[in-house]
């Protein structure tokens, strides 16, 4: 793009950027920083400057001082698109979801040809659950792409979420013919191939992507989560160690790399050196960004406060008397996976995985609240109006576009615990499964577990027992106020030690006949698109009850949730689940 430069020392700007030209054709942009820092400096409202100093930074992982130098590019020419997209970039790595959206909604507005822009944009809509926002972006980076590799990704994304796997499938080999070393190509395959349970070939894809690119190192969490990892896998455990050393490997790929080699000494039965990198893996995370639990807390206590018996007792007339939700909530790694694979076996039901609906709509409920002047009555009339009417039936919708003849679909989106009360109201004839497991299995387990980082949510340390603490307050007082035939509970202890009595109580809840089919759900022919997606396709086993024990010494913080629930403790309830 076009600037003029600043009239200011030219004669010292045009040796600092010749220099810095010189050393960026030699592949050293780390040495490039001083003369385009020094230029940018004399010349300070120079966007070409600014964006090629910004540029410099990315490439050599120092974000923030991209960023920086970016926003003064943007600031200099509100009109470089270059400049946004690189600001979009930056803004992505360092975990600012919004504002790298934004950034590249601003760099396609001004240059639409910007096949890459378009494709991050959708990448970073789907984290967020913008499906149709999403499948948009990921369209318009094929359509503008002339079939470069961008395009065929982009189009291959598209049909992904469409869950159109086959031509999906065959839109990514067809990039591989056409781009052999096309490492994000490999890694999006090895994905959709271990969504289906095709290991070996998983394994494959997600090894070559990182031979191709060792940047993707990240892509090990992935490939030791197709099956336990042994003695006889030569040289993984090596190779995994070495990639950390990996120059310019970002703080993503870094923690995911960690979580791989912890899973991996996990299964070469090393816990305390897994432990290790699991809290290495913890403190990655705890770099870009802390958790505020009393804020949490305070969050917490509002909407107990807001959902009231009075208001739950109200909901059969508020509400739609339809029953096609099936919601399965709880703590992540509490067994969701496996509940939406036992009932989805069910030739009468539909799987939708984890919808983000209640979590916008849940949000903006809540924010209605926040003036600090609102009266019960009020917050009723707010959810009996206009807004629980179309929320009913804009989820609806969702769940018919994916489902158009299903008796029920499922939603096992784990954070809809936050929004049992108000799914109740909207939905008072809806199951919600409400899935927990020992507290302690299930706050290790997340600690093993890569989240995006758009997710604020703990996954260590004394955040996230306190995340644990208000979140057991909350389905304390779910199961106060709701119906106990709505609001089911089902042990991961319980459906391990019997499964078909557990199993046949969660299908006669969500309102249907008994099939046999449910008994297997490692049958289920369906993608999986959680980190269970090992776990899933085996035969329901008792071997995650208690795993807390071989980690007793490394423990931690997370020792205070020992006591919060056991394989022995509390009474038999209706329903049980398994799995994490």
């Amino acid at each position: 793009m076009s600037q003029s430069p600043n009239p200011a020392a030219p004669q010292q700007v045009a040796p600092l950027l010749a220099l810095a030209t010189k050393l960026l054709r030699a592949g050293r942009p780390a040495d490039a920083i001083a003369p385009l820092r020094d230029a940018a400096l004399l010349q300070p409202s120079n966007a070409i400057i600014q964006h090629d100093l910004g540029l410099a930074c990315l490439e050599v992982g120092r974000v923030p001082d991209a960023i920086a130098a970016l926003q003064r590019a943007v600031a200099s020419d509100p009109r470089y698109a270059d400049a946004y997209f690189r600001l979009g970039i930056a803004l992505e790595k360092l975990g600012n979801i919004g504002g790298a959206i934004a950034a590249y909604d601003r760099a396609t507005k001004l240059l639409p040809s910007l096949t890459e822009a378009w494709f991050r944009a959708g990448a970073l809509a789907y984290t967020l659950g913008y499906r149709e926002k999403a499948i948009g972006c990921f369209r318009r980076a094929a359509a503008t792409g002339d079939r470069n590799s961008f395009s065929r990704l982009g189009k291959a994304r598209a049909l992904l979420i469409e869950d159109r796997n086959q031509e999906a499938e065959q839109m990514l080999r067809e990039t591989l013919v056409a781009d052999p070393r096309n490492a994000m190509a490999y890694d999006l395959l090895g994905n959709l191939l271990s969504e289906f349970g095709r290991f070996d070939e998983a394994r494959a894809c997600f090894e070559r992507a990182i031979a191709i690119a060792p940047l993707l190192a990240g892509s090990y969490y992935d490939l030791v989560r197709c099956r336990p990892v042994t003695s006889h896998d030569d040289g993984l455990l090596q190779g995994m160690q070495a990639a950390l050393a990996t120059p310019g490997l970002e703080a993503g790929q870094r923690q995911r790399l960690h979580l791989a080699i912890g899973k991996a000494e996990e299964d070469l039965g090393d816990y305390g050196l897994a432990m290790q990198h699991f809290d290495a893996a913890d403190s990655v995370r705890r770099a870009s960004g802390s958790f505020d639990s009393a804020t949490f807390s305070i969050e917490i206590d509002r909407l107990i406060a807001r959902c009231t018996p009075e208001l739950i007792s109200r909901a059969p007339e508020l509400g739609s008397r339809d029953a096609t939700p099936v919601l399965i909530v709880g703590m992540p790694r509490s067994g969701t996976t496996l509940v939406e694979q036992i009932v989805s076996m069910h030739p009468e039901v539909a799987a939708g995985g984890e919808l983000h609906f209640w979590n916008q709509r849940g949000a903006e409920w809540h924010r209605s609240g926040l003036d600090g002047n609102e009266t019960p009555f009020v917050a009723t009339e707010f959810v009996a109006t206009e807004f629980l009417a179309k929320a009913a039936a804009d989820y609806l919708g969702v769940l018919r576009a994916m489902a158009p003849t299903a008796a029920r679909v499922t939603d096992k989106m784990p954070f809809n615990f936050l929004w049992a009360g108000l799914i109740h109201v909207a939905f008072p004839r809806a199951v919600i499964i409400h899935c927990r497991r020992a507290a302690v299995d299930t706050a290790l387990s997340i600690h093993q577990t890569h989240f995006h980082p758009s997710m604020a949510f703990p996954t260590g340390g004394p955040e996230l027992v306190a995340y644990f603490r208000s979140y057991q307050r909350l389905i304390g007082h779910w199961r106060s106020v709701l119906p106990a035939d709505r609001f089911l509970e089902v042990d991961y202890e319980n459906l391990t030690r019997a499964p078909e009595p557990v199993i046949r109580r969660i299908i006669a809840a969500s309102g249907l006949a008994w099939n046999d089919a449910c008994l297997r759900p490692e049958s289920n022919p369906r993608a999986v698109k959680t980190p269970s997606k090992w776990q899933t396709r085996q035969p329901i086993y008792r071997t995650s009850v208690a795993r807390w024990r071989r980690y007793e010494p490394w423990l931690g913080p997370l020792r205070a949730l020992v006591d919060d629930g056991s394989e022995d403790d509390g009474p038999e309830l209706d329903a049980g689940t398994a799995r994490s």
